[in-house]
């Protein structure tokens, strides 16, 4: 996993692209908005979520959740054991604040359909937490963690 740095942001980056694919997907899907936006319109909504993403994963949520994650009672030498405690608290943190996020982009572009604020933002949380928590363990976890590990052991054997 990452060491330095530069491959903590390579990491960040991996994942943030994979998990804002998906989510931004199912939240456009779920809102049934595939078929009344452009391409380009997506590719936009895309950029901008990844960008926010990033931001609120790297300077908030992921150093709260390592610091949560880590000061837990666990045999920190338990490799799985620690990624699947930080990616649980990764994600609690992230689905909290890109729901409402998601919620705010909704309310000011499309207003929220007579729902409240509140009510919009518990049933946000909702759907995407039983996504994102699969999502993250199962799919693109595993996938950006082989992909990262095989693009690090290749570039410190070549250094």
């Amino acid at each position: 996993m990452p060491t330095t740095k530069r491959e903590q942001v390579v990491f960040g980056l991996m994942m943030c692209f994979g998990m804002v694919t998906i989510m931004l997907l199912f939240n456009l899907y779920n809102s049934g908005m595939i078929g009344k936006l452009s391409l380009m319109e997506i590719l936009l909504q895309f950029v901008i979520c990844f960008v926010v993403a990033f931001a609120v994963e790297s300077i908030l949520v992921g150093p709260v959740a390592k610091k949560v994650a880590f000061s837990l009672p666990f045999d920190k030498s338990n490799k799985l054991v620690a990624v699947l405690t930080l990616s649980f608290f990764m994600v609690v943190g992230m689905v909290l604040v890109m729901s409402f996020y998601g919620v705010m982009t909704s309310y000011f572009t499309n207003g929220l359909g007579g729902r409240s604020i509140l009510r919009s933002y518990g049933s946000a949380i909702g759907h995407n937490f039983l996504l994102a928590l699969p999502a993250q363990l199962l799919v693109v976890g595993p996938i950006v963690r082989a992909v990262f590990g095989n693009v690090v052991a290749r570039s410190k054997v070549s250094a």
